[in-house]
């Protein structure tokens, strides 16, 4: 049996359990993110913090997640494709091509094997979707 069949026979042994997929409803104003959800930039300066809002177990195929920055740029390579919804201040993501900026009601698609840098001069608070939701053990 393949990785892939057996994670599809867990999922599918998992789902029955449930009683069948869960639809779900977050109240994203009401989250907030604490100490726990620090990100590691290797910067100690660096001000983000991240929340995911599902489990692999919740949604294995799509991840999604809070993210908040204060007066912070910092480097990232995607090994995954993410969209990223600003709720709010502005989030402007760097990459080879040239510098995206988003407000509050604008997306930001960056695709899977970007090298960029996240920066908030000031202050973002934003939704990011991705996938596959797994995303910190994709290959590099």
């Amino acid at each position: 049996m393949t990785r892939a069949e057996l994670e599809e026979a867990v999922r599918a042994i998992l789902l029955e359990q449930m009683g069948g997929p869960q639809v779900l409803s977050l109240d994203l104003p009401q989250v907030q993110v604490t100490d726990a959800d620090r990100l590691d930039t290797g910067n100690p300066r660096d001000r983000v913090w991240t929340h995911d809002l599902l489990t692999l177990s919740q949604s294995p195929r799509l991840g999604a997640g809070l993210m908040v920055m204060e007066n912070t740029t910092f480097p990232w390579h995607l090994t995954y494709d993410e969209i990223d919804y600003v709720i709010e201040g502005t989030l402007t993501v760097h990459a080879q091509s040239g510098s995206v900026t988003a407000g509050p009601g604008q997306v930001i698609f960056i695709p899977k094997g970007s090298q960029i840098q996240f920066s908030a001069p000031e202050y973002a608070r934003f939704l990011y979707v991705t996938y596959p939701a797994d995303w910190q053990n994709q290959p590099s």
